[in-house]
């Protein structure tokens, strides 16, 4: 373990998420002393799990499906499995229900889900199918530290051309019928943006592609077991981990070589501020966050009784319908509106993995995108679209649990008024997160860096923010 007389630490980590703990990892497994810091009581920032509603009934707070956690290169490098992490993987990655129509399913293999697409089903292994066979590449390139050069441009290019699109452009130029365009739709609705805007198509393109390559599992016994791996493998590498400390500034930190701070940019002006130069404040400032998300959390008597039964193979489900609903919503949502059919990502992890539940019980949970900051209370509208594709689900309910935009932020402030994915991803701000910079993990303060999902390549539970963030301290602060 690496020591310097003048030092406590070779680094500190505020933050304890996926992204912090990546960081963390990375520099331990190079020999370094490391302390990561937590101002919660539990470790994991969105990946906590709690019971929320009633006694036996365990709720994913945050994120609950993890295809990019599969995909992650830095996780595929992990042994946390050693660690206790285990995986769900449903037979579907995604379900997709439709008014008097069979649900629209994205399984697993590529040939049964274009069956299930009918007319546009060739148009479907058209677009995907060359994603799926290069997932690897792929995904190393779009998970890696921007601006690096990619690793395999043609393949890239490739996939720009039709991933700069706008979702809705590309599903009305790809798809002639309704179940390909709403489908497309569904995945792009992950972006918490218009589906008219640019860059769009790529989320869509990504969720695709990593349904097929790795599927959308869920951890066995809640989303908390995966920063709980990642921390038991931390300190098995001699790192060390303090809860219940929150960092009111960079000075009341103790001495260190690198402090990674796993943080909004907001609140890494509120830390370390009067440490960086006003040009440097003012990007931070400047930062932009989305639209933000109200959250359902259900206990129920039983499973979903959904319209078509085949929604049950999944234990991701896109809600709102055809693809003119879904961008109706995100566009109104984007303008500062509440939508009265809002788009829902539901997740109902109960169906496959029985310890988040009583026996013959069942746990769900449904979020919709909400203005920045919004207080509105949207659990009639989230539960009658549930209602809408699955008819008695509301007799179903024991119990509740709501959590609007603000009370996101309260949970982990890092979700500025909601935003749960730490900064809009738009066009304009994908490659400049935080700040417009070559390098966007260091900060003008030598030793001090960003590794949120605030830096690229952005939301997700996947720790490559960390670990670029590290990688690039690893080359400046600890050769």
């Amino acid at each position: 373990m690496s020591r310097n007389a003048q030092h406590d630490y070779d680094a500190l980590v505020v933050g304890s998420g996926p992204n912090g703990l990546a960081a963390a990892i990375t520099l331990a497994q190079k020999g370094h002393s490391v302390l990561v810091i937590e101002a919660h009581d539990t470790i994991g920032g969105g990946t906590r799990t709690a019971e929320l509603t009633l006694p036996g009934f365990w709720h994913d707070v945050c994120s609950a499906i993890h295809p990019l956690a599969m995909a992650s290169p830095f996780f595929r490098s992990l042994p946390l499995t050693d660690f206790g992490l285990e995986w769900a993987r449903p037979p579907a990655a995604v379900a997709h229900p439709l008014d008097d129509a069979p649900a629209v399913l994205i399984a697993r293999s590529l040939d049964e889900t274009a069956h299930g697409l009918d007319l546009d089903g060739s148009a479907y292994r058209r677009l995907v199918e060359p994603l799926v066979d290069n997932w690897q590449n792929f995904t190393e390139d779009l998970l890696g530290p921007f601006p690096i050069p990619p690793k395999h441009p043609l393949l890239d290019l490739a996939f720009g051309i039709k991933a700069i699109r706008s979702a809705r452009g590309l599903a009305e130029s790809h798809f002639k019928g309704e179940r390909g365009r709403a489908v497309l739709a569904g995945m792009a609705g992950h972006a918490i943006l218009p589906l008219e805007k640019p860059i769009t198509a790529a989320f869509a393109l990504m969720m695709f592609m990593l349904s097929h390559a790795v599927g959308w599992p869920l951890a066995r016994g809640g989303s908390s077991k995966i920063t709980q791996a990642m921390a038991a493998y931390l300190r098995s590498l001699g790192g060390e981990i303090q809860t219940g400390w929150e960092v009111a500034s960079l000075d009341s930190l103790p001495p260190s070589r690198a402090v990674f701070l796993s943080l909004s940019p907001q609140a890494v002006l509120r830390l370390a501020g009067k440490h960086l130069p006003g040009g440097y404040q003012r990007q931070l400032e400047r930062y932009r966050y989305g639209p933000a998300v109200f959250k359902v959390d259900w206990a129920l008597d039983g499973p979903i009784p959904w319209q078509d039964p085949a929604v049950l193979h999944s234990a991701t489900v896109h809600l709102g319908g055809t693809l003119e609903e879904i961008a109706l919503s995100e566009r109104q949502v984007w303008s500062g509106e509440h939508p009265e059919q809002p788009y829902i990502i539901l997740a109902q992890q109960s169906l496959f993995d029985s310890s988040r539940a009583p026996q013959g019980k069942h746990t769900a949970w449904g979020y919709c995108h909400v203005p920045n900051g919004s207080a509105v209370d949207m659990t009639e509208k989230i539960e009658a679209q549930v209602e809408r594709f699955a008819p008695g689900f509301r007799d179903l309910i024991l119990a509740r649990h709501t959590r609007n935009s603000l009370e996101m932020e309260t949970y982990n402030p890092n979700y500025v008024g909601g935003d749960i994915n730490v900064g809009v991803q738009d066009l304009r701000q994908f490659f400049t997160r935080p700040s417009l910079s070559l390098v966007p993990y260091i900060t003008p303060r030598k030793g001090l860096y960003i590794c949120s999902s605030a830096t690229p390549p952005g939301g997700g539970v996947h720790g490559m923010c960390g670990y670029h963030a590290a990688r690039v301290a690893l080359r400046r602060d600890f050769r």
